[in-house]
């Protein structure tokens, strides 16, 4: 049996389409893929970024949570170097107290943005180092209290709640794998761009792994881009504005997604494609059969509990049947 599958979103904005327009789409993928049975629905963090509609994880989890009815709605992640402790404590306090039982906070420890705006989100340069992390990690989950909490501390995260959410620690490294591993908490790792360091990630977590009040052992989820469609050239026709998007993020141009037609005319340069071919990751991109087989295995190497994908296209209508090529070959439907 297949383990559970899971979708991390972006809200991806296609040229011509407006923020507005990215958003909608992914309460629609959403709702969607609640229906395939997707386990968990994950909104990213990113910022000062053209093509990239989800700046803030708490506004958008309470609207997806709000069109759906299942389905658990989270972070991946909520980037805490950008954000007071308290803040993040009483926004996911206030989506479980609204939505309890199906809130996740995965955590990440980069400020998932340029250094100007990173301070600008917190209004200071202090305070945004790797080494502030384990402080701020630990301040933020005695203020949601319950089972996280190792210490009293005057202050509470408000509305309390009757249940807290599912806090997970992400990472693209061994360091969050120790912490995660340290206090018990799940786990998930980006191979979707951080291929080379996945499996010893992933064995630090369980090496490192401290029985805790909320995990008696390991849990860890991987994540991987996927592109599936019923033929191959389908599948890498629209994965390649995600493609070109990549590596213009890599050279300094960060952009928009192109349009498919803009993709299948775009003039790569010889630099351009050694830069693709080398990217640390490489998504997955084929047919059902084919992504799965190679899901397969990455579950396999990693002995992932989880499995996430994300799919970044121009359309949602190819998003939205990718993901259902994928569920019916995972086995969800």
């Amino acid at each position: 049996m297949n383990v559970p599958l899971s979708v991390l979103e972006l809200a991806p904005v296609g040229a011509g389409q407006t923020s507005a327009q990215a958003l909608a789409g992914a309460a629609e993928l959403a709702r969607h893929v609640e229906d395939l049975g997707y386990r968990r629905f994950w909104v990213a963090e990113h910022h000062n970024m053209p093509g990239v509609a989800s700046t803030s994880p708490a506004v958008l989890i309470a609207h997806v949570a709000a069109k759906t009815e299942r389905i658990q709605v989270g972070s991946g992640g909520v980037m805490l170097p950008n954000h007071a402790a308290l803040v993040v404590a009483e926004q996911f306090a206030m989506l479980e107290a609204l939505h309890p039982g199906r809130i996740d906070l995965g955590i990440g420890r980069a400020p998932g943005t340029d250094p100007a705006t990173a301070a600008a989100l917190r209004r200071t340069p202090e305070g945004l180092g790797a080494e502030d992390f384990p402080r701020e990690l630990d301040l933020l989950l005695n203020l949601l209290g319950g089972p996280y909490a190792n210490e009293e501390v005057k202050l509470k995260a408000t509305p309390q709640a009757t249940s807290a959410p599912g806090v997970w620690l992400l990472g693209s490294s061994g360091y969050s794998a120790q912490v995660a591993g340290l206090l018990g908490l799940p786990f998930n790792f980006a191979h979707h761009f951080s291929a080379q360091n996945t499996e010893p990630a992933m064995d630090m977590y369980r090496k490192t792994f401290r029985p805790s009040a909320i995990l008696d052992k390991p849990h860890a989820a991987v994540t991987q881009s996927v592109f599936v469609a019923e033929t191959r050239d389908e599948a890498e026709r629209i994965a390649l504005p995600a493609r070109i998007s990549m590596v213009s993020l890599r050279t300094g141009r960060p952009r928009s997604l192109p349009t498919l037609e803009e993709a299948a005319t775009y003039a790569w340069s010889d630099a351009e494609r050694q830069l693709l071919d080398h990217l640390p990751s490489q998504p997955s991109i084929g047919t059902p059969e084919q992504v799965r087989d190679e899901l397969e295995q990455l579950v396999a190497r990693t002995q992932a509990d989880e499995l996430m994908v994300t799919t970044m296209t121009h359309g949602v209508p190819e998003r939205l049947t990718s993901f259902a090529l994928l569920a019916k070959a995972w086995g969800l439907t």
